[in-house]
């Protein structure tokens, strides 16, 4: 089984639309989390996660088994976690842009589970602590419980480690990477042979700078895309 794996997507419909054209076929789709916030496009990103909205072929045409990250859980109104201004401004622009279907959806969301026939484990920064940013330094197999991969978000830093027990990795993330690298991040877990490809892709990042002054959001939001910080 060959599984498409994203995260932080961060309401950037622009960089997901090229993950998905990109990604090669896949027998399923999973996400670590943070659909929303940042960027402008949240509706569009959780109605994909949802397996709503329509387009091309490589939309998903069913749920995505997704759980809840820092952003999605601000966004459903029942965090105390600390954010920056361009955080904030994010979160704030989600709530203003998603219906109640939407909301419930993000609210409804787990902090982890398990798929693919309990060999995946979802979390978004740690097995212990949701909020806790799991740096590829950190990573080893102590993390692993009795699935056989475990996937982490949160630190947008792509990177992923084999151990005789098992996998675990980031994805890095779809829509506001930090790890240097301006380019969308993603992998793509294959079960059978228990192995990951990291995989990035280019998109229009100007089309994104725009869309976030248009929107009325603090300009960093769009000049750090460009960064990959």
């Amino acid at each position: 089984m060959k599984v498409g794996v994203l995260s932080d997507i961060h309401g950037n419909r622009v960089a997901l639309e090229a993950v998905l054209a990109d990604m090669p076929s896949v027998d399923r789709l999973v996400c670590a989390g943070d659909v929303v916030g940042y960027n402008p496009w949240h509706a569009d990103c959780v109605d994909a996660m949802r397996g709503l909205l329509d387009g091309e072929d490589y939309w998903p045409d069913s749920e995505v088994p997704t759980v809840m990250g820092n952003h999605d859980r601000a966004v459903a109104g029942e965090t105390p976690f600390a954010f920056n201004g361009m955080a904030q401004a994010g979160v704030e622009h989600a709530r203003e842009q998603l219906d109640e279907a939407q909301l419930d959806w993000l609210a409804g969301l787990p902090d982890e589970r398990l798929t693919c026939n309990d060999r995946v484990k979802l979390v978004h920064g740690h097995p212990e602590d949701p909020d806790h940013y799991t740096y590829p330094d950190e990573f080893g197999p102590d993390l692993l419980g009795e699935e056989d991969v475990l996937v982490m978000g949160h630190t947008h830093h792509q990177h992923h480690e084999v151990y005789d027990e098992g996998v675990v990795m980031n994805p890095g993330s779809v829509g506001q990477p930090r790890d240097g690298d301006h380019r969308a991040a993603y992998a793509v877990l294959d079960l059978d042979s228990m192995t990951v490809v990291d995989r990035r892709v280019e998109y229009d990042t100007t089309e994104v700078v725009h869309a976030v002054e248009d929107a009325g959001l603090p300009r960093k939001i769009g000049f750090r895309l460009t960064q990959g910080r």
